[in-house]
């Protein structure tokens, strides 16, 4: 088996596509299985192709997240055994076929573009704007848990016309691919600024983009949204620090040039609109509850902040133990594993709510949305000596993060589930007593310190297992909510790690080039934003 991150699918997308989402199963058949492409239906490979990893899978959930980042965060339950921190080699390594299974038909579709005469590629430039910045999307994914990663050279083994030889890809620091990509996202977000599409490629970019359904709107507030979390992620390095205070002020300061999503009905997400086709959450219920325990379970210190705090979310977002007499309880990671298993056989544990997660088989593909990009303001408009504007989006955000989930409970399709009932939705008037509680009051907070401690507490309680990528990222950049873990001495990573490490197969085929980052490969170097 050759190098994943230098090879490209044999067959790409070819057939005639209906708008109908309830046609998807016929229309977009398996890329792998079609031998010809065009721009239009290959960019639908670039967003087909990762779907189980955008729309909650059993894979992903099972072999990934199960084990590693929802544990990390302590968003689930933390089983104390013997090797816990070290993170799955068969689970990071889907992660990272994911995502190069996604590069390379994105480098098709820069081929078949690049084949086009000159006045095709201007008709059909809008394909070539909007793919990018779904490919930045998961390529951050991969970089803030990898940091170093094969990126400018992969994927193009079809470009170079089968040369393996010369399509072994280099590894880019995380640094470079940060630049990259904010600077890539400038020039696309002031492209679509002026963008125009006649009637044929607008109906043909309507059918393909099953994202965003063709609206331009929508992947310009995709493309600056993109960039504002990009820019905060990096915004204590020190490198970095004047171009995230232009860029983040230049962003926010002006809507009618860089929109952002603003609110929930503008959340860039992936919709099920039919469960009988490949666009659909059947897999999150095995994903995530199947391993009842230790998959589906709830973390103490996220549940003991719910209770104390009367958060609204906490009924939507979780269930009790079947015998804990309604009480939400979770599971304390100091514990020993046999105190831990007797809690949870004993029914005293919560887990998180089948009806809103993992039996909703509408459970929407989460990429960005409004809450978080609130708690993304609210941070910069703290380091900029504006608490009004801070406390302001704070607020906004828990509202909206609590009509977020609400929105998802009113989508569901479980019902009967034994032992459980369909919680109630949120009120307003619980929301704002919620926010004017002791334990999230903003103007009870008197230091920056202290308000930032605000903001990542209510992004930790947001992203939970939904962004878990964006929970681990976070919580390891700030140092916050401060979480304990019980020391693993039986094993030599004795935490919860800093990164994934690069997996064993690229190692093995992409070896002269894994030697540039061999030194670093390890589960203890930070990445590079991680710098507190």
């Amino acid at each position: 088996m050759k190098n994943i991150s230098t090879l490209v699918l044999a067959g790409m997308l070819l057939v005639n596509v209906s708008c109908q989402e309830s046609e998807f199963a016929t229309s977009y058949p398996n890329p792998s299985k079609i031998s010809e492409t065009t721009v239009e239906k290959q960019f639908t490979g670039v967003l087909y192709s990762n779907r189980e990893y955008v729309l909650p899978g059993y894979t992903h959930y099972f072999t990934t997240l199960r084990t590693s980042l929802n544990p990390y965060t302590q968003a689930t339950g933390t089983l104390s055994q013997s090797g816990r921190y070290v993170p799955g080699s068969a689970g990071v390594e889907n992660v990272w076929y994911g995502y190069y299974n996604m590069m390379a038909q994105y480098r098709e579709l820069q081929k078949v573009y690049a084949s086009k005469p000159a006045e095709q590629q201007a008709g059909l430039k809008i394909f070539m704007l909007a793919a990018p910045i779904y490919v930045y999307d998961h390529t951050q994914r991969i970089v803030d848990v990898h940091g170093s990663i094969p990126f400018s050279q992969a994927g193009m083994l079809s470009t170079n016309g089968g040369d393996y030889a010369g399509s072994v890809a280099k590894f880019d620091t995380a640094e470079e691919i940060y630049t990259f990509m904010l600077d890539d996202l400038k020039r696309i977000a002031t492209e679509l600024n002026s963008i125009t599409l006649n009637a044929g490629y607008q109906k043909a970019f309507q059918t393909q983009d099953f994202l965003n359904k063709g609206d331009i709107m929508a992947w310009k507030r995709y493309a600056n949204s993109l960039r504002l979390r990009l820019l905060n992620r990096v915004s204590d390095v020190q490198s970095f620090k004047a171009r995230v205070n232009t860029e983040m002020a230049e962003i926010l300061g002006n809507a009618a040039t860089y929109p952002i999503v603003e609110t929930n009905a503008q959340n860039i997400q992936v919709n099920v609109y039919d469960i009988n086709t490949d666009i659909n959450s059947k897999g999150f219920r095995e994903g995530l509850a199947s391993d009842g325990w230790y998959g589906n379970t709830a973390g103490k210190a996220m549940i003991d902040h719910m209770n104390a705090n009367k958060d609204p979310r906490l009924p939507i977002l979780f269930e009790p133990g079947a015998n804990a007499a309604g009480k939400y309880n979770g599971i304390d990671p100091m514990a020993t594993e046999a105190v831990q298993t007797a809690q949870f056989n004993a029914g005293q544990v919560a887990i998180y709510n089948r009806y809103t997660l993992s039996h909703n088989e509408f459970f929407p593909g989460v990429l960005i949305n409004a809450p978080q990009m609130n708690l993304i303001k609210a941070e910069h408009y703290l380091r900029s000596g504006n608490d009004a504007a801070a406390k302001t989006a704070y607020e906004t955000a828990i509202t909206q993060s609590v009509e977020f989930y609400n929105n998802i409970l009113s989508i569901t399709n479980a019902r009967g589930i034994t032992g459980s009932v369909i919680p109630t939705p949120a009120t307003p008037a619980s929301v704002a007593a919620y926010i004017a509680g002791e334990g999230v009051n903003w103007s009870k907070a008197t230091t920056p310190a202290q308000k930032l401690s605000l903001i990542a507490t209510q992004k930790w309680l947001h992203y939970n297992v939904v962004q878990p990528y964006e929970n681990w990222a976070d919580i390891r950049r700030l140092d916050m909510p401060v979480l304990n873990f019980q020391t693993d001495n039986a094993n030599a990573q004795t935490l919860p790690p800093s990164r994934w490490t690069i997996p064993g197969n690229e190692i093995t085929y992409n070896a002269a080039n894994y030697a540039a980052v061999r030194a670093s490969d390890n589960l203890k170097t930070r990445v590079f934003w991680d710098v507190k």
